[in-house]
């Protein structure tokens, strides 16, 4: 992390955040081509008031969000990192950040739903605590996504 490292509570209205979450399906549309059918439905940026975005020098480089799921629980979304800043922890510290956020709103359960290709994301979602569950909608037969559940 850079020296002048700043985590920042948004909304999905910030155009940092709109920017990161096109870099985003940009990589999931070139990892996952085949799904863009399946999922494209359960990819609309919706109003969001629980954004979290990592600026390093000034710089948009990391951010995630979550939902209201139901009365207890918050899905948590949008989690990405610029490439160049993987690896330094910037995905623990927004799911930190996001989590508080949900605990201090009277949440008490996080899930969420990645892709079976995302390695990296299931080790640090695993690391974090989370559990793979069955899927929950809308991603109730969907072979490809890994839903994962903690206690927050």
């Amino acid at each position: 992390m850079s020296d002048t490292t700043i985590i920042s509570k948004t909304t999905s209205d910030n155009p940092d955040f709109i920017s990161l979450i096109s870099a985003l399906d940009k990589s999931l549309w070139e990892r996952y081509p085949e799904l863009k059918a399946d999922y494209w439905g359960n990819n609309i940026l919706e109003l969001n008031p629980n954004v979290v975005i990592v600026y390093s020098d000034n710089k948009a480089v990391a951010c995630g969000c979550f939902k209201k799921y139901d009365k207890d629980t918050i899905e948590i979304k949008r989690m990405f990192v610029l490439p160049e800043f993987r690896g330094m922890g910037l995905a623990q510290t927004i799911l930190r950040e996001l989590e508080c956020w949900a605990k201090d709103l009277g949440y008490s359960v996080s899930v969420l739903e990645t892709l079976y290709k995302q390695k990296e994301a299931i080790a640090l979602y695993q690391k974090a605590g989370f559990q793979i569950v069955d899927n929950y909608e809308p991603y109730v037969g969907l072979k490809n996504s890994i839903c994962m559940r903690k206690q927050i």
